[in-house]
């Protein structure tokens, strides 16, 4: 849901909330902006972005500052394997993990950060609220 949009045609200009541009984007990386009154990070993942609540739904703390990273899984061999390298955040307060293309936990459905719309224009990255 949260992902590089181009198409400006249905999208608000009043709903657009300036980030940074994409020159000063560093690389696989995050930015957080305060956007009327919320803080949301923009992860740039391979020139593709996401954008989260900087609010963990354990108990609040600043998800989006803590460690970006993959985990471990089983192949179809039963082998460990390491995978979704950098597509998760882990808070720091707790370690609570989400998905960073979709804000959801790791572990259960019962939990999910909010995600919102990223658009590129003309150079410049903006949320959509």
């Amino acid at each position: 849901m949260s992902n590089s949009n181009s198409d400006q045609t249905a999208v608000s200009e009043e709903s657009l909330h300036f980030v940074i541009s994409e020159k000063e984007f560093p690389e696989d990386d995050r930015v957080i902006a305060d956007i009327n009154g919320r803080q949301i990070a923009v992860f740039n993942l391979e020139d593709e972005y996401y954008a989260l609540s900087n609010f963990c739904t354990h108990q609040g703390g600043p998800v989006c500052e803590g460690m970006v990273s993959g985990t471990l899984s089983i192949n179809e061999e039963q082998e460990l394997i390491y995978c979704l390298e950098d597509e998760l955040v882990a808070c720091p307060w707790h370690g609570w993990e989400f998905h960073i293309k979709d804000g959801k936990h790791t572990a259960t459905d019962d939990y999910r950060i909010p995600s919102y719309d990223v658009v590129v224009q003309d150079g410049d990255i903006f949320v959509q609220l």
